[in-house]
């Protein structure tokens, strides 16, 4: 029996898909990687009879990235970064997502695809492939082997009939995705790197441990900071209006609206208004009546959803396409990555309307569209990627969270919406002539509500009727008076605001959008403020002002918008990979060539915003060369920065350093510190220097002493080591001296704690070695504290094998790793003292295993 296997882009879509696909009778099992599974049936594919294994990817298999000899900041300049080699890597190696799928692919004689039907999709199809080649039956360059499935919703006959109409993977498009994760890296990493390395050795408050750029990050910024400098050089002008308020014939009275609207100039208003007094009485002479519509919605697409999610339910547009994707991949709405705003012929739109007709929220609203008769769709944009984004099956607010349920509401509403009617209201104007002045009252009558009765928000108001006035009456001026104003400045750009000038200048894509504007904000270049407005921050600001200095190209959307443009070319099949990337490359090393040679003009601008580094922190360890206190600068990055040698150092970030009793390292002189995450996180002792300058070859940069390898420092792996870690690789299993007296081992690679003997007064790690290969420890307590058996103070055993001990160990994992401080990766050194590496034997394993929580 021939093999089918299957792939979709996330597990839970893996699973809604096989449910669909076997009709519910599918067995399913853990992959490899313990994160995706494996489901598995039999049935008919190319009517024959087969067997399908359906399992998924997280995201991207491979990323791209320079290889390992340009990733070191110090030793590589960054203008070669424009030309140096690059290649795929695993994008998340502990995922083992290569493994997976070539143990998966054994066996099989057709490779079925899943992935999301845009071009990221059609770029992780290609990667799947190259991860199979050599492993099925069939070679994948055989024309009937490699198949794509096409959908845009997880329901049984969206997916039904996708598996019943199988295309091929678009490799053009996978290309253009290729050419814009090349071009991205290559550009941000050379910017980034140099800005980074130039600023943060000179200014001490920066705050921002990382100064990128990126071709769609930093216009999005501009953007921003565009609206910034306009309401930072805006002038108030004083203005007048006139201000007319008259009585109806049933005593009520309506203020009037000036036909010049405002007029600058104090003594001409002034001239108008003793003309207004002159009259105590008005004609009204004409009233307008015209009947108008307020056009339903467009179908939706993804800007739209990400406008209204921001500007109307409060939620950031990057969260706002997190709970989108969720949504779909539990099946309760299309595809919502879409720039098309028009249904297809072919879309069914009364049976997805009447999947609501129940609803508690809008169903009396949708049962009337049925028995009336739908409104045709307004026509919009056809891109040819999407349908729109419309609901695939009732939901009730029991079943969904709160933003989701939001989230799904909208949808929903905005979906019944695009079949109902228009809103109609009568608009009235009442004309009244007082001198050689006009002055115009306008309402609205409503006529039929249309859309807006499931579209609430958007109904007419209450108070926006005109009241009776007729034509030919005269009515009593009741006051008349000059009321004075000023212009006032535009206010920040909301995210919906920035959303639609990201569309409009060709500024990302519907899936990047939400992506870019979130990095501005965890970058710390805009602050969120009400309303979801986005406000710059000094350093956005003098980023944006700096680039503009130095080459406007570089902040302007105009050179964003013309390599999307390049890209979609070769998504088209009309412009050559190779080409674009060569020439687009150029010119942007070109302009960084020119942008290092320049950069005393931002510089400049650093300076009257930015404090010296020598001018800030606090004086706390001394320096190993001279001597002298360097300061502690606490802003991220925190860093230690000494005056007199004019060096700075950088530190582990996201815990608390102090200094470590006051100890030297052995190697430099420098005072010893310790890093702590908090009391059930990482820490260790470390040296500054050492962490910036690794003393031997086998050490990476920002390792501490638990993973130093000298041969006789007491801080050191070798002194304090106990065991191979019970659960990583390659780590070892180290006492933490500075833990005291919460005690506890610490693994040099991973996050996993084992806390030992509690408030003990001493604890030491002994040179005899226990059968299961760890080392021996000894624990000394004091006689009032004792924890031992038989009121012991102090006993030596081993840690995994001593009875004593048991109740006294606690093993879990850190309860924050954060991503700044882990461990490099790397091939574990020898143990401790001469001796191999050794670990707990399985049943201590186990033994220890059962204590993680």
């Amino acid at each position: 029996m021939r093999g089918v296997l299957m792939v979709a882009e996330k597990p839970s879509l893996a699973t809604s898909l096989a449910q669909i696909l076997s009709n519910g009778h599918c067995s399913s099992r853990k992959a490899i990687n313990g994160a995706c599974s494996v489901h598995e049936w039999q049935g008919t594919f190319r009517q024959e009879p087969v067997f399908f294994k359906m399992t998924s990817v997280c995201g991207h298999v491979m990323s791209l990235d320079f290889i390992s000899k340009y990733n070191n900041w110090d030793r590589v300049d960054p203008v070669e970064l424009f030309t140096c080699p690059a290649e795929k890597k695993e994008a998340t190696p502990k995922l083992r997502m290569t493994q997976l799928l070539s143990q998966e692919a054994r066996g099989c004689d057709f490779l079925v695809l899943w992935l999301d039907c845009d071009k990221e999709g059609e770029n992780i199809c290609f990667e799947v492939i190259n991860a199979v080649e050599g492993f099925m039956k069939r070679s994948v360059s055989v024309p009937d082997v490699v198949w794509r499935a096409h959908f845009s919703a997880i329901t049984d006959k969206d997916i039904k009939e996708a598996m019943a109409n199988l295309g091929k993977p678009n490799e053009n498009e996978a290309r253009s995705v290729d050419a814009r994760q090349e071009l991205d890296l290559r550009i941000g990493c050379a910017f980034t790197r140099f800005q980074t390395r130039f600023f943060q050795g000179k200014y001490g408050d920066l705050d921002a441990s990382l100064i990128s750029y990126g071709p769609c990050q930093t216009p999005t910024l501009g953007f921003c900071v565009q609206r910034h400098d306009e309401i930072q050089t805006f002038k108030p002008e004083p203005y007048w209006v006139l201000q007319v308020v008259v009585k109806t014939s049933e005593g009520r009275e309506v203020s009037l609206e000036w036909d010049r609207v405002r007029c600058f100039e104090k003594e001409i208003a002034q001239m108008f208004l003793l003309q207004m007094k002159e009259f105590k009485e008005t004609v009204c002479s004409n009233v307008s009546v015209k009947e108008k519509a307020k056009q339903r919605p467009q179908a939706l697409n993804t800007v739209e959803l990400m406008r209204v999610a921001s500007s109307g339910l409060g939620m950031g547009p990057h969260h706002a396409m997190q709970i989108a994707e969720r949504l779909y991949t539990q099946g309760y709405i299309s595809y919502p990555r879409t720039e098309t705003t028009h249904y297809p012929e072919n879309f069914d739109l009364i049976g997805t309307l009447r999947q609501q007709q129940n609803s508690h929220e809008w169903g009396s609203e949708v049962k009337e569209l049925l028995s009336s008769g739908i409104n045709k769709p307004r026509k919009g944009t056809d891109v040819g990627d999407h349908p729109p984004i419309t609901p695939m099956r009732a939901a009730s607010q029991s079943e969904l969270d709160g933003d989701a349920w939001r989230l799904y509401d909208y949808i929903t509403r905005h979906f019944i919406a695009t079949l109902s009617k228009d809103c109609k209201y009568l608009s009235t104007t009442a004309t009244f002539q007082i001198g050689n002045e006009t002055f115009t009252c306008t309402g609205k009558t409503l006529l039929d509500p249309g859309y807006t009765v499931v579209m609430h928000w958007q109904a007419l108001g209450k108070n926006e009727t005109v009241p009776n006035f007729s034509e030919g009456l005269t009515y009593e001026i009741q006051d008349v008076r000059l009321g004075e104003c000023q212009t006032s400045p535009p206010d920040h750009l909301t995210e919906s605001e920035l959303i639609t000038l990201m569309e409009k200048h060709g500024i990302g894509t519907d899936a990047s959008i939400p992506v870019h504007i979130n990095n501005i904000c965890v970058r710390n270049y805009v602050t969120l403020g009400s309303g979801r407005r986005l406000i710059p921050t000094t350093l956005g600001t003098v980023l944006v002002h700096g680039y503009q200095k130095i080459d406007p190209d570089l902040v302007l959307p105009t050179m964003r918008s013309a390599v999307e443009e390049q890209l979609n070319l070769i998504a088209a099949g009309r412009a050559d990979y190779n080409a674009v990337l060569h020439h687009t490359t150029e010119i942007f090393k070109l302009k960084f060539q020119y942008f290092v040679k320049n950069i005393e003009g931002m510089d400049n601008l650093f300076e009257v915003s930015f404090s010296p580094i020598a001018a800030t922190g606090k004086a706390h360890s001394r320096c190993g060369k001279c001597r002298r206190y360097m300061k502690y600068i606490q802003t991220k990055p925190s860093r230690l920065h000494c005056a007199h040698c004019d060096e700075t150092l950088n530190l582990p970030q996201n815990g608390n350093i102090r200094i470590y009793k006051e100890l030297r390292c052995p190697l430099d002189d420098f005072e010893l510190l310790s890093w702590s995450a908090g009391s059930k996180g990482r820490s260790y002792p470390f040296c500054p220097y050492c962490y910036n300058n690794p003393p031997f070859r086998d050490m990476k940069k920002g390792n501490g002493c638990n993973l130093c390898t000298h041969p006789s420092c007491p801080q050191g792996m070798y002194s304090l080591g106990v065991s191979s870690c019970v659960e990583c690789e390659s780590g070892i299993m180290v006492l933490d001296p500075s833990s005291a007296p919460k005690w506890k081992l610490g693994c040099n690679k991973c996050d996993v704690i084992i806390h030992v003997f509690e408030e003990a007064h001493k604890v030491t790690v002994e040179e005899g070695t226990c059968e299961c290969g760890a080392q021996h420890v000894k624990v000394e307590y004091r006689e009032d504290r004792s924890r031992l058996p038989k009121e012991a103070t102090e006993a030596t055993g081993c840690i995994f094998c001593s009875s004593d001990f048991v109740p006294l160990v606690e093993k879990h994992r850190a309860v924050q790793r954060p991503m700044s401080n882990r461990a490099p990766r790397g091939r574990g050194g020898s143990r401790g003292r001469g001796k191999a590496k050794a670990r707990p034997p399985k049943d201590k394993m186990a033994q220890l295993a059962a204590y993680f929580v």
